[in-house]
């Protein structure tokens, strides 16, 4: 690699950062609370007139959830194969299916068995969300409606719907969910 491939490499890292963050709606100061990093260090790597450095870009790729490699844009290695970190959210556990964090993505979810009937809580964001039963038994509502999902079944909605999904019984419930980039971010972001 020349020092010309290094630049570059380099000079593509603010706008890289500038995407990621506009694209999940953050501002600088929510970053730098995230990562102990500057609003002002933010502001002049994703301009460019900082160079980026390893202790920057670490703290920035966990808080966006990417790989290094996205945000220096080092090329494919070849090997397709991605490997899942879970996160564990509310009670569910979130494993990455997809590693492109810009479009949508694709998540395996293990929902906990159900010990009570409360109801739970709506959510409703802009976005579009796909969901594939694997096992157990699903309860998804939709605004007023509450729809039972079993092993094999699939259902499509759009997030605006007030809308929640929670394992119908005592066994855990595992899914594929896809979520427009909207909806990743409102399910998963960091608390």
């Amino acid at each position: 690699m020349t020092d010309e491939d290094v630049d570059a490499a380099l000079a593509g890292v603010g706008p890289r950062l500038r995407h990621l963050r506009t694209r999940r709606r953050l501002t600088l100061t929510e970053v730098s609370e995230r990562t102990g990093i500057s609003v002002s260090t933010l502001s002049r790597l994703e301009s460019g007139v900082r160079r980026p450095s390893l202790d920057l870009l670490l703290p920035l790729a966990k808080a966006y959830r990417v790989p290094l490699d996205d945000l220096v844009g080092a090329p494919q290695s070849g090997d397709p194969r991605i490997h899942p970190k879970p996160v564990r959210r509310d009670g569910m556990i979130y494993i990455p299916l997809t590693r492109d964090a810009s479009g949508v993505q694709a998540f395996k979810l293990i929902l906990p068995p159900r010990q009570d009937e409360k109801r739970i809580g709506h959510r409703v964001h802009e976005g579009y969300e796909w969901i594939y039963v694997l096992s157990g038994t699903l309860h998804l509502a939709l605004g007023d409606s509450l729809t039972t999902l079993t092993a094999g079944e699939a259902a499509e909605f759009d997030t605006r719907t007030p809308h929640s999904i929670a394992s119908a019984g005592p066994q855990p419930v595992e899914i594929i969910a896809l979520f427009s980039p909207q909806g990743e971010r409102i399910h998963i972001r960091d608390s």
